[in-house]
């Protein structure tokens, strides 16, 4: 009998190490779902990336329902192969309203989405900053490397979008980005395809960083760059740090872009280093005679910069656009 007994104890500690173990297992999904009426797996999206598992390989989809999200969001480093999917652009608003001058802030700590991790996709939503104008304020932040930006909208005034991290590769495809001075600027290596590029007051659109030995900083491919209607003056980029690069090719360019195109930031120096330039460029804001300093791409180059496999090469090979 007592034979029998001691099996049988046995026999549930075992049972209940696999119902545990199934329960720990069930708790990492595929897909995840974030509902503000309490109808998914999580009402916030901050909560929802507890959902997510540590350097999974696979992918994992979050699902987010139309809504206005009001949250600071960090996606940490150790997460990668994820997801974001709004329900619709216009529906899904994350949104928070720090500027540099909160309790002295600073720039880089007023984002209301920062995306430390790699591997990293949004699509359908907007990321958006709608402090008052009294000081930068980012909407996105980012760090990781190779990630996508897909029909998404990012809304801000100074400094909405700052593509961080030496090396890093960001891709964005028919996106909306609004803002007012050096609102995408940064070091990493950032293609914009069919953007949007809308400027809200009389300033400069990029400030690139790029490194001295990083080939590409931003490359603006078939883009269309519009204005608020009482804009009038507005520079396409000037260098944050002396070895910038941006080139618009193939891009639509409203009256609101200056004839001169690029500004040197008031350092003659940086004519010397910065590699500016345009191909292909149209529209009213396409006329005069742009800064003697640019260095305008040939065709052979503007090729090498449309081939994704060659722009994104400067560490790995990666193609957001292959699966």
């Amino acid at each position: 009998m007592i034979m029998k007994i001691k099996l049988f104890s046995l026999l549930a500690v075992i049972l209940a190490g696999c119902f545990t173990a199934n329960a720990a297992d069930d708790k990492w999904k595929h897909d995840i779902y974030v509902n503000q009426d309490g109808t998914g797996d999580y009402t916030t999206i901050t909560d929802a990336l507890e959902g997510v598992r540590a350097y999974m390989e696979y992918t994992v989809t979050v699902h987010i329902a139309n809504g206005v999200y009001k949250e600071k969001i960090v996606i940490p480093s150790w997460l990668k192969n994820v997801v974001f999917e709004g329900e619709s652009a216009d529906g899904v608003v994350i949104t928070n309203d720090h500027h540099a001058n909160i309790d002295k802030m600073g720039t880089f700590r007023t984002y209301t989405v920062k995306v430390d991790g790699s591997d990293i996709t949004f699509r359908n939503l907007t990321i958006e900053n709608n402090a008052p104008q009294l000081g930068q304020a980012v909407a996105l932040h980012t760090e990781g490397d190779r990630l996508h930006f897909e029909n998404c909208r990012l809304l801000g005034n100074q400094d909405t979008l700052f593509t961080g991290g030496k090396n890093a590769r960001l891709y964005f495809g028919n996106c909306y980005i609004e803002g007012t001075t050096d609102f995408i600027f940064g070091p990493a290596t950032a293609f914009f395809s069919k953007c949007q590029i809308h400027s809200k007051r009389n300033s400069y659109i990029t400030a690139a960083s790029t490194p001295e030995d990083v080939e590409v900083g931003y490359v603006f491919d078939s883009c269309k760059l519009t204005s608020e209607p009482d804009v009038t003056k507005v520079y396409l980029g000037r260098p944050w740090r002396p070895y910038a690069h941006t080139v618009f090719i193939n891009c639509d360019m409203g009256k609101h872009i200056l004839p001169i195109g690029w500004h040197n930031w008031g350092k003659e120096s940086n004519e010397k280093t910065s590699r500016y330039g345009e191909y292909g460029s149209k529209g009213p804001g396409a006329q005069g005679e742009r800064a003697a300093w640019a260095k305008n791409p040939d065709s052979a180059e503007v090729k090498a910069l449309l081939d994704l496999n060659k722009v994104f090469s400067n560490t790995t090979t990666w193609n957001p656009l292959e699966k």
